[in-house]
């Protein structure tokens, strides 16, 4: 198949398949009628940075990638870049229709593995109805009430859990929920960042006995004794300490900093990580032992795009919350805006929108959130690809008058600025900014570059 893209449904439901040979055609037409399925070309198209883009463009699209090369290299490559499978050709349409159809299901909450039977659709009716929030979870989808029956399921067990989900979804509050509605919960919680401390501090901090530890205490694993340790961002840690945590957790024994012998702890593990587990595993950057002996009971966190009935409701909480912090007049959101937030694909998932919301609050004051006061980043996406009379949106705005010249800022501030308030509302995320603002990263890395030059 040597067509860029295939925007289709299966045969049988409402649209067939839709045949691009031209990438950049298919992207335009994206931005007026986004699809379910795309099956992209990865030699067509123009390799990953080109798949990223669609990603961006249909964030909730089934998307199968396919090329002439099948190296699992290439298949992680692509699934990096926002695929959701990988085919390497010659392949069959039935490989194909199989692909497409087990990703939808997932999609749609239907996939049951093979030998599992399927609950009746009353029954599972009944469970999600009952399924309330947990913790600080404050959501009402379907998609997250099903998580909730899964935390209440897995959370009496004492055996290890392992946390799946993009950056930004809520893997933290997960890990606190099953904390909390554990028979641990009145022992300690202790949570640490693998991704914030070096090999060594990391090292001092779990088991002791270096210098270094940022508060001089005794180690983790022997505070959270009889309770819960929560390892978020598993696959920074360092190899040689996995291999190090895996004995910890085979044979429950820990070092002791003071008598040189091994003492008996008992603690469950929550590990969590915004990556792919198997794809760290095949990087070397994940021991594989270390994943399944962490692998027991397996949570994942749905991506906010995933679940658009929590938008507003989450986007209402926080204007709420940041009303009142900094004094403002905001009670709601108009109907542009609303429709904006909406139809956005929030790549940095509920950190984004919350970000985004106290941005708007601290620099606005109003009865309503306006479409105008939405960051440009945000913005901008909904229109590219169509002019301004296309919009029917700009046909209720009234035109505005002409700004005077000397507030016009050069061209290169203005990308400044934009990629900056991508920056800002991922964190500093340089992976991130440049998915939603759909450049590759090392254009950041090259305009921050110019940026210095410019200023010295």
């Amino acid at each position: 198949m040597r067509a860029a893209t295939v925007c289709a449904k299966l045969p049988g439901t409402v649209a067939e398949p839709i045949l691009y040979a031209d990438a950049r055609q298919c992207l335009e037409d994206l931005a007026l009628a986004p699809t379910d399925v795309l099956v992209l070309d990865m030699e067509t198209i123009g390799g990953d940075d080109a798949l990223s883009r669609f990603a961006v463009r249909c964030p909730s699209a089934v998307i199968i990638a396919v090329s002439a090369e099948g190296s699992m290299t290439r298949a992680l490559n692509a699934m990096r870049a926002g695929a959701h499978d990988f085919l390497a050709k010659p392949y069959s349409l039935e490989t194909l229709t199989h692909k497409v159809r087990t990703q939808l299901d997932m999609q749609r909450g239907r996939f049951q593995p093979t030998g599992q039977r399927r609950p009746s659709e009353t029954g599972a009716t009944i469970a999600l109805e009952t399924a309330q929030p947990v913790g600080r979870f404050s959501s009402q989808s379907q998609t997250m009430r099903q998580l909730y029956a899964t935390i209440r399921r897995l959370a009496p067990s004492d055996a290890p859990v392992f946390i799946t989900g993009e950056a930004g979804t809520g893997k933290t509050l997960c890990a606190e929920a099953i904390h909390g509605l554990s028979s641990r919960s009145d022992a300690r919680l202790v949570s640490i960042n693998c991704a914030s401390l070096s090999a060594d501090e990391l090292e001092a901090e779990l088991f002791g006995g270096l210098t270094g530890s940022r508060s001089g205490r005794s180690d983790l694993l022997s505070l959270c004794d009889g309770g819960t340790l929560h390892l978020d961002e598993i696959c920074d840690m360092d190899p040689a300490l996995q291999s190090r945590l895996l004995r910890v957790l085979q044979t429950g024994m820990v070092p002791s900093r003071t008598t040189g012998t091994d003492l008996e702890i008992d603690v469950r593990v929550i590990c969590a990580t915004s990556r792919d587990p198997l794809a760290e595993i095949a990087a070397g950057r994940l021991r594989e032992d270390l994943y399944y002996r962490l692998h027991v009971l397996p949570v994942v966190v749905p991506p906010l795009r995933d679940r658009r009935d929590d938008i507003l409701p989450l986007a209402q909480g926080f204007l709420t919350r940041f009303a009142a912090e900094e004094s403002r007049s905001f009670r709601g959101f108009d109907a542009d805006a609303e429709a904006r937030l909406l139809s956005y694909g929030w790549p940095g998932n509920v950190r984004q929108l919350e970000n985004t919301i106290r941005q708007i609050v601290i620099m606005n004051d109003a009865a309503a959130v306006a479409y105008d006061m939405l960051p440009l980043m945000i913005r901008d996406t909904f229109s590219r690809g169509r002019s301004p009379a296309e919009d029917p949106r700009d046909k209720r705005r009234p035109v505005r008058a002409g700004r005077p010249h000397s507030s016009i800022e050069p061209l290169w501030a203005q990308e400044r600025r934009i990629i900056e308030d991508a920056l800002d509302a991922f964190d500093g995320n340089i992976a991130l900014a440049a998915a939603a603002l759909e450049i590759s990263p090392s254009t950041i890395y090259r305009k921050k570059q110019s940026w210095s030059e410019r200023l010295q």
